[in-house]
């Protein structure tokens, strides 16, 4: 037998836990010398003693932990229970990953204010452009949620161009449009066709019109960092005197983390990109 020193130093615990995990009747030594006191333990407990520590450091109160143990869980059962605690915790490892993520972005857009630019602004027409989308829809702009939907929609999108025989023309167009009754925002992922290009299922085919004028700004990374550009361009429209809107412009993908931002100037009241829409 070991005695409760040793044994925990072969459990990777402290013994003042070893001596609470007795008085709460969780893990009682095998045997305690009359005499002296002495706490002794067996090599077969550290099997219980490995079940406590994993199930509390997995976030289970002792009482719970002692439940478990007193049920006789086996070890298939446990692993279960493990295997779920695990995910949960990896659920919360990720969330809390992407909301400092979205954190640090909005901080570097603080840092950046006025930094970046606005004459990086070019203003060009935009020729009429036809193209096949495919449409779905996110809560809201939290590129935790839009980016992988972005990504869904142009692998569906082009998984249903090569099965119609359709070979895009040109890069990604993304655009925007409000859900119903103002709830979410409705995504249409966008790539160019040919004008004789035959009908594609599961797609909608799309003329959008030419703009006479487009007030369009270059954004380089990746869209979860577009902010300090997308301001960049607000600035630039508001000192020329465009009224901000709360509509959507277009995203044309120029190369893999290369963004092109087209806000049309012509006509109606310009629109701005989604991302200005900060209280979403």
């Amino acid at each position: 037998m070991f005695t409760i020193g040793a044994f925990a130093d072969h459990g990777r615990v402290s013994v003042r836990m070893l001596r609470h995990y007795d008085a709460i009747g969780l893990l009682r030594p095998a045997h305690v010398d009359p005499a002296s006191g002495y706490r002794y333990y067996r090599a077969e407990q550290l099997t219980q003693l490995n079940r406590i520590v994993a199930l509390k450091e997995l976030g289970f109160s002792l009482q719970l932990v002692r439940s478990i143990l007193h049920d006789d869980v086996s070890a298939d059962e446990l692993r279960g229970m493990l295997r779920l605690r695990r995910a949960e915790l990896e659920s919360v490892m990720a969330d809390t990953a992407a909301r400092l993520a979205e954190v640090e972005a909005r901080l570097r857009t603080i840092e950046s204010e006025h930094l970046m630019p606005t004459d990086h602004v070019v203003v060009k027409s935009l020729p009429p452009l036809r193209v096949a989308e495919v449409r779905g829809t996110a809560r809201s702009f939290d590129p935790r949620e839009m980016g992988p939907l972005v990504g869904s929609l142009y692998a569906d999108l082009r998984a249903r161009l090569q099965a119609a025989g359709v070979v895009p023309t040109g890069c990604g167009v993304t655009r925007y449009e409000d859900g119903p009754d103002g709830l979410g925002v409705v995504v249409l992922a966008g790539l160019p066709v040919a004008a004789g290009a035959g009908p594609v299922e599961g797609a909608g085919i799309v003329d959008l019109p030419s703009v006479e004028q487009a007030a369009t700004i270059v954004h380089s990374g990746p869209m979860d960092r577009v902010l300090p550009t997308v301001q960049a361009l607000a600035r630039w429209l508001d000192a020329h005197g465009h009224p901000l809107t709360s509509q959507h412009a277009r995203e044309l993908s120029l190369a893999d983390e290369v963004t092109e931002l087209q806000v049309p100037l012509s006509g109606a009241a310009p629109l701005l990109p989604p991302l200005l829409r900060t209280g979403e």
